[in-house]
């Protein structure tokens, strides 16, 4: 990340652009605007910004798109925002790949407070230790390059999927609820759906499966989950 973050936002509402850009000058943060999604891609392409945040309808080209395409190339943290609210329409952004999500209308206050927890995680990670590799029999979880190895073969995971993996399997056996894991992956004192979780550890357990499985995310009815080791 650059020492001083540039910020992308994508959104066909001009009202959008000025509440977030108004507080984005007061936080220092240098921002540009995107107003469809041909747009928002050719810029987030281009520009290369620390963070991206995305409207899921625009013209031309969908957020959902968008996010798509960004994902085949970058690790980018993206906060996507939605109008209408419906759950379908947060869990296919966060299983594209988005970090976080915003339904509209939103105050834009919580945006900064959520670019503010993204950059902290980030800065926390790069002036911290580096994260080791975690290994396992026929699992390899590897933070470094965000990558995930399943019977020696790499298997395609959003940012947020390689976290969540990691952070359970980096406390095998421990039983970590909800709100632990958002805290922890998301970097804030999150108060939103809780669901957002499941949808991540049902995507998780979709890819990670084996014939002969070894370990696996396991459910704690009531609590939480944890990564145990089943051999």
């Amino acid at each position: 990340m650059s020492t001083t973050p540039h910020i992308l936002i994508c959104d066909d509402d001009p009202v959008v652009h000025e509440s977030l850009g108004l507080y984005l000058d007061a936080e220092h943060f240098p921002h540009a605007s995107a107003y469809d999604g041909e747009e928002a891609l050719e810029k987030a392409l281009q520009e290369k910004p620390d963070l991206i945040i995305l409207d899921l309808m625009m013209p031309k080209m969908s957020g959902t798109d968008v996010c798509r395409e960004i994902r085949k190339t970058s690790n980018v943290p993206i906060i996507m925002l939605t109008a209408k609210g419906e759950e379908i329409d947060r869990v296919l952004g966060l299983e594209l790949g988005a970090d976080d999500y915003i339904v509209k209308p939103f105050s834009p206050r919580e945006v900064i407070a959520r670019i503010k927890a993204l950059f902290r995680r980030i800065q926390d990670s790069e002036s911290g230790q580096k994260p080791s590799i975690l290994r396992f029999d026929g699992l390899e979880i590897n933070l470094d390059n965000y990558q995930v190895k399943v019977d020696n073969k790499i298997v395609a995971f959003t940012p947020k999927e390689v976290e969540i993996l990691y952070l359970l399997a980096s406390h095998a056996g421990q039983v970590m609820d909800r709100e632990q894991i958002l805290s922890k992956v998301w970097g804030y004192d999150y108060f939103g759906d809780t669901r957002t979780v499941d949808t991540h550890i049902k995507r998780i357990r979709q890819k990670i499966d084996s014939d002969h499985p070894k370990y696996g995310l396991i459910t704690v009815y009531g609590v939480g989950y944890k990564f145990e080791t089943l051999s």
